[in-house]
């Protein structure tokens, strides 16, 4: 701190925490739209200032706490208002202790990360990141408003979803994410191609595509534990039977 700090990934992380905080303030005034779409964008500044840190070697200790703190914001406090606000009122205490406990696990998952990055979490997630929990709640608000404008009344589905997204982000399943890919080394090409046909869907209808790519993100996590979870069962029984 004596030699001052970076501005541009800070700054970056500044605006994901604003973002978040916008969020906060739209649910709160029942604009569940710009709510969702702020906890989206902010999801793009995490993702920049992450990466603008390590291509200009300005990681540091502070950025790197900052960047925590913005994630509790943007990524565990606004969803879980959001998803209070939105859908989890009508369960009354029910409700708003499920909101706190995506929020609880949220601050657990991001509080785990940051004792073990550099050792568990250098390859995958131990966890479902919490960014990709808000962008799930995020993409399912825009969605349920395309398809059918409101709620009516108690939706169990939601409320389930909102206790399963908190359980997988303490969880010990392996989740993938950006980090995994070296953006400096040479990819083949069909990875561009694949890039703009996903940029061109989500273009075309954002929030159908949105959900459907979080959801498929949700799924497909949970399967792959799940087949993880057979082969090393099966790995066990055939030492055993040795």
């Amino acid at each position: 701190m004596k030699k001052g700090i970076y501005l541009l990934p800070n700054t970056l992380t500044l605006c994901g925490m604003l973002l978040g905080f916008y969020s906060i303030l739209a649910s709160l005034k029942g604009n569940y739209l710009h709510a969702s779409w702020s906890i989206l964008f902010a999801i793009i500044f995490d993702g920049l200032d992450g990466w603008v840190a390590r291509l200009t070697h300005s990681t540091t200790r502070f950025g790197i706490e900052l960047d925590s703190l913005s994630d509790l914001v943007a990524f565990g406090v606004a969803p879980s208002v959001l998803l209070y606000k939105w859908a989890l009122i009508p369960f009354g205490r029910v409700g708003w202790v499920a909101a706190f406990w995506f929020l609880a696990c949220g601050a657990l998952r991001l509080a785990r990360y940051n004792v073990q990055m550099g050792s568990t979490e250098s390859k995958a997630f131990t966890g479902m990141p919490i960014p990709a929990a808000a962008a799930i709640v995020a993409s399912l608000v825009l969605f349920y408003h395309e398809m059918w404008e409101s709620l009516p009344g108690k939706n169990y589905g939601i409320l389930g979803l909102t206790v399963l997204l908190a359980f997988l982000m303490v969880s010990t399943l392996r989740f993938h994410g950006a980090k995994e890919i070296d953006f400096r080394k040479r990819k083949p090409f069909w990875i561009l191609v694949a890039f703009v046909i996903i940029l061109m869907i989500v273009i075309m209808h954002p929030p159908v595509s949105l959900f459907l790519f979080a959801m498929i993100y949700l799924a497909g996590g949970i399967i792959e534990n799940v087949i993880l979870y057979m082969r090393k069962r099966k790995s066990e029984r055939k030492g055993e039977t040795r």
